[in-house]
């Protein structure tokens, strides 16, 4: 019998035949349903496969009884609820909020959210202090889903008339495009979907635009991302009659996989075009061709850059190509060059590897900026693109900064600086004057008491030795007694680095009380590409072994104790917090796997899986394959082992990780643990991997950290 059909039977029996179930103590009953597979020479059992079948209605009633359960319990715990209603007046309190700016033919366009919205609406500016006015406004999107719709991606033409508007619904972030006449607001009346990766350019006239395709919507199938296809389109045209540029069956002889994303952007003078043939990985894989063949049936394809080229972000100018490249440099250096005959082995460089690593490379019209950090600073130089001089820039504060020209054709720039205690501030940069000034698409807002808010940045030693950087975060006067509530947060995965932002649910946490830490863990970018490659594949157990090391710390210096901090990660960081609390159950009262990958093993075989493979390894490789079994929390949970409590979250419209990675851990925990303690699926169908809709974002944040808050004893989370 297949499984699918064994559980429904069972299913059945138990949710709707057995008066009250739901209502019972404990979570609803799962059954174990074992497939047994050989992985080279090790068997490994699966219990919970079943739970991947989400096109199975009794599969969807396991996952509706677990949420209905949730909640349920969620609900007894007072201080979830008041925790919500505290981040949405927070939220309020917050001013109008811009974010997006893009500049085009001295038209502003930027997404604005007003105190108490849901999600932000498109909005322009004539002059960067003309008139604020409405574009767009997605509630008003056609809705007979009751779903709530936001803006995913925008994109202006150089003309500033037209502008292309990616709109999801439920956090599926995968979008319909439509086209506005951006001087008459009138929409041309196509629509194209679906598109989760969305329009990648305009063609230099303003009348075409380039967008990446995909075969379905459905998030659940094998071919949502594969075999991708960039088109380009004209508004006013059917969608239909699109012309195909760059995809596998059109250019076989590039050597494009299946999983690979494709996407065609133009240089910024608009001379070349760029096929990317991308994934999860960093390193950039490139073909280009003259512009003008945009025009032909045919483009003549030439290879630029390879994957061993070790090249992560590139900016071209006067048919120069400036490359960021970590290249015998684990902190980064800067390459340039030549379109007309490149040759990347041979570049120049132009900026050296230093002690700190260079993060990014961006440029407006005569100048390329560098920004460069030490995993929680940042600092930004310049570059003049006609005489090659590079001079630091003088910043207005110590932390996280970014810098975001507004467009290729003027010399300004947008530059944001955060921290963990210093809300996002923009400000305005002319590279012709040198002056930074507050931006008019600032809000200014006073929170209070962020003079009290602590932040201590140290280095914990790990298993092995290596110091991991640690960043605390807690109120001035806080008794270091082992009696505060902490939760430790950590990611670890793709190079990314945990930079420094200020977030609402950590200020209002803070304020009450609570430590929280954030790990900057092996697999992250904190340290540069060495760092990064010290947690990935057959090195990955570094992550949570760090995670665990930096735990311990917080102990022993007393900002808590075991029966008070919880760990938490999202997404890959799933693989993190799983095994923290697979290997050391001990050391943690609680943990929260958010949208999380706990069942590494399988990652593969989910519609994300395939590109993923290039970043936790392969099934079909002996080595990768016991590295993923290594990494995979589901199958290192013993039966009768005392684990901490734990809520496991997901979306169920999550294109990135689907909901049977947590949900089969959630089932896994259930069944094994011996403590006592709870064991949750939060579920939630308004929801993907993330959502822009702050009602649902604040709610999710309230419920999985107030759990945490709920299950280390903080006074105001205790259920009495």
């Amino acid at each position: 019998m297949h499984p699918t059909t064994l559980m429904k039977r069972i299913v059945f029996t138990l949710l709707f035949l057995i008066p009250g179930v739901i209502k019972a103590q404990g979570p609803p009953p799962t059954a174990k349903i074992p497939v047994k597979t050989h992985y080279f020479n090790k068997q490994v059992t699966d219990n919970y496969r079943w739970l991947e079948y989400l096109g199975d209605s009794s599969v969807q009633a396991w996952y509706k009884s677990q949420g209905s359960y949730t909640d349920s319990v969620l609900k007894r715990v007072p201080g979830c609820g008041k925790f919500y209603n505290q981040l949405m007046q927070l939220d309020k309190l917050s001013g109008i909020v811009r974010s997006r700016v893009i500049m085009q033919s001295d038209r502003y366009f930027y997404l604005l959210r007003k105190p108490g919205e849901r999600v932000g609406s498109l909005y322009y500016r004539q002059g960067k202090s003309g008139q604020e006015t409405l574009l767009f406004d997605p509630s008003t999107f056609k809705n007979d889903s009751g779903k709530t719709y936001s803006i995913a991606y925008f994109l202006a033409n150089d003309q500033g008339n037209k502008v292309a508007v990616g709109v999801s619904a439920g956090g599926a972030e995968v979008a319909t495009i439509r086209v506005l006449n951006v001087d008459t607001k009138k929409w041309f009346s196509e629509s194209i979907y679906p598109s989760w990766f969305g329009v990648s350019g305009w063609t230099k006239d303003g009348n075409a635009f380039l967008y990446t395709l995909q075969n379905t919507d459905d998030a659940a199938s094998m071919d949502f991302i594969t075999n991708t296809r960039s088109m380009l389109h004209v508004p006013g045209t059917d969608p239909a009659g699109d012309r195909e540029i760059f995809s596998r069956s059109k250019y076989p002889e590039l050597g494009i996989k299946s999983e690979d994303l494709l996407f065609v952007f133009f240089s910024e003078d608009y001379k070349y075009i760029f096929g990317s043939i991308a994934g999860v990985s960093n390193e950039l894989n490139i073909v280009y061709a003259p512009a003008v063949e945009l025009s032909q049936d045919r483009i003549k394809w030439k290879k630029l850059l390879s994957p061993a080229d070790q090249v992560t972000s590139i900016c071209s100018y006067n048919n120069k190509l400036y490359m960021l490249s970590h290249s015998n440099a684990s902190n980064f250096k800067v390459l340039v060059t030549d379109l007309l005959k490149p040759d990347v082995k041979n570049a120049k460089t132009v900026q050296a590897e230093g002690p700190l690593k260079i993060e990014s490379i961006s440029r407006t019209k005569d100048y390329l900026y560098l920004t460069f950090s030490d995993g929680i600073t940042s600092s930004i130089s310049e570059m003049n693109l006609k005489t090659g001089k590079i001079t630091p820039m003088q910043v207005p504060g110590k932390g996280q900064l970014f810098i975001t020209p507004y467009n290729y054709q003027s010399n300004e720039a947008l530059v944001s600086l955060t921290s963990w205690n210093i809300p996002f501030t923009l400000y305005d940069y002319n590279a012709l004057t040198r002056a930074m000034t507050k931006s008019v698409f600032h809000t200014e807002i006073q929170y209070e008491g962020l003079d009290q808010i602590e932040v201590k940045e140290v280095e914990v030693r790990s298993h092995d030795g290596v110091m991991v950087p640690l960043s605390i975060i807690y109120k001035k006067g806080t008794t270091l007694n082992g009696n505060n509530s902490c939760v430790l947060e950590g990611y670890g995965a793709y190079g990314y680095s945990y930079t420094p932002a200020f977030r609402l649910g950590t200020y209002a946490l803070v304020r009450m009380g609570a430590v929280i830490a954030i790990a900057h863990v092996r697999g992250g970018g904190e340290k540069g590409e060495a760092w990064y490659r010290a947690g990935f594949k057959t090195t990955k157990p570094n992550t949570w072994k760090d995670f665990i090391a930096c735990a311990e710390y917080l102990i022993k210096e007393g900002y808590t104790s075991k029966q008070r901090i919880a760990g938490t990660g999202t997404s890959a960081g799933g693989i993190m917090v799983s095994r923290a609390i697979t290997d050391r159950p001990d050391l943690f009262a609680a943990a929260v796997c958010n949208v999380g990958c706990a069942n590494a093993l399988r990652m593969e075989d989910a519609p994300n899986g395939p590109n993923n493979t290039k970043e936790f390894g392969t099934v079909k490789d002996s080595s990768d394959c016991m590295a993923l079994i290594e990494m995979d929390g589901l199958f290192h949970v013993r039966d009768t082992q005392k684990y901490p409590a734990v809520l496991c979250a997901t979306g169920m419209n999550d294109p990135r990780v689907p909901p049977w990675q947590p949900g089969k851990f959630a089932a896994a925990l259930q069944q094994s643990s011996s403590s006592g303690k709870p064991v949750l699926l939060r579920v939630d169908y308004d929801n993907g991997h993330f959502t822009d809709d702050k009602s649902v974002s604040y709610k999710a944040f309230a419920d999985t950290w107030g759990f945490m808050m709920w299950q280390t004893g903080h006074p105001a989370f205790v259920v009495r």
